[in-house]
């Protein structure tokens, strides 16, 4: 009697493995995928989910739906994820913004370290540091001479008080010793608009927005934020290169599921996204954006987001910038 009640619960917890396809994941996936983003359409992190989102779709059959959640820097999206059930069913893209709001605002509803499960972060696309031509430097060393034989005179435009271009500068100052003065706008086109007339003297922009400035005389480049030049402006020397050892900052852009969705099901996710970053077409385009393919392992992620809430939060504690 014993023997028959333990087969027929074998029995029948297999049965429900196989309905829900959850413990191992060998079901998955069987129905359509959500994609969250935390910004508008149109934006930075549009083309990347779109780029991604089809490769799904190609490799399992089902939909990849996008799905835009914009709000609070990536905070409403951030949050239904973190509320999603754990089967891998929603995904989120995350930014670098996930690793400065847990400093930058006093309270969240989340925690990404306790929330999110990291698959992979797909690229990472440098900054470039910008100046106007009538301010008489050409690379970063003599910004750096400049800006302290000039402390306080110079200042530097961006987005707003706790934006990624505000925080670099920030970073900036803490890794050269030099006194600067931040001037927010709202919103990257003023900043950069403000830069090339003249009204700012530097900018700590995003590479993309910012290079067309630059090929078009309106800006001049000082170097780039990332510790090796980048494809898409290879003349562009590095703040490494240039003696800011071990500078590197960089918009980034990653996916992550809710915390406890199975190992089996983030594998699968992770082995089919790397894959698809083999795509020569793809890299191409990725390539010429000024991004750095990366495709790291889960582990390799959760390490390196863990070390961008470091990097990020010192950066807003000395800023002293508060999420309104």
């Amino acid at each position: 009697m014993k023997r028959t009640k333990r087969l027929s619960g074998l029995v029948f917890t297999a049965l429900l493995l196989t309905i829900t396809g959850h413990a191992d994941g060998q079901g998955y996936p069987t129905k359509r995928i959500r994609f969250l983003v935390g910004y508008p359409p149109g934006g930075a992190t549009d083309p990347i989910a779109r780029a991604v989102g089809p490769k799904l779709t190609e490799a399992w059959g089902q939909p990849v739906v996008i799905e835009h959640r914009p709000g609070a820097a990536t905070n409403i999206a951030s949050e239904l994820l973190a509320r999603s059930a754990p089967d891998g069913y929603t995904l989120f893209l995350p930014t670098v913004a996930n690793a400065i709001n847990p400093t930058l605002y006093e309270k969240l509803s989340y925690d990404p370290m306790r929330d999110f499960a990291f698959v992979t972060n797909i690229a990472k696309v440098p900054g470039i540091v910008v100046a106007h031509p009538s301010l008489p430097v050409r690379d970063i060393r003599e910004l750096v001479a400049l800006a302290k034989a000039r402390p306080g005179e110079l200042s530097y435009a961006s987005p707003g008080a706790g934006s990624t271009h505000h925080l670099v500068g920030e970073l900036f100052k803490t890794a050269t010793g030099v006194r600067i003065v931040h001037v927010p706008y709202k919103g990257a086109g003023p900043a950069l608009i403000d830069t090339a007339a003249g009204n700012v003297e530097l900018c700590f922009g995003a590479l993309v927005s910012t290079l067309p400035h630059v090929r078009g005389g309106r800006l001049r480049a000082l170097g780039v934020t990332s510790l090796k030049r980048v494809a898409a402006a290879p003349e562009l020397a590095s703040l490494d290169e240039q003696g800011v050892k071990g500078f590197e900052t960089a918009s980034w852009y990653g996916v992550v599921v809710p915390a406890g969705t199975p190992a089996e099901i983030v594998s699968k996710l992770h082995a089919e996204i790397v894959r698809g970053l083999t795509d020569s077409k793809l890299r191409r385009w990725m390539i010429d954006g000024g991004a750095e393919i990366v495709g790291d392992s889960p582990r390799e992620f959760t390490a390196f987001f863990r070390s961008e809430l470091v990097k990020w939060g010192n950066a807003v504690r000395a800023s002293g910038a508060r999420a309104e």
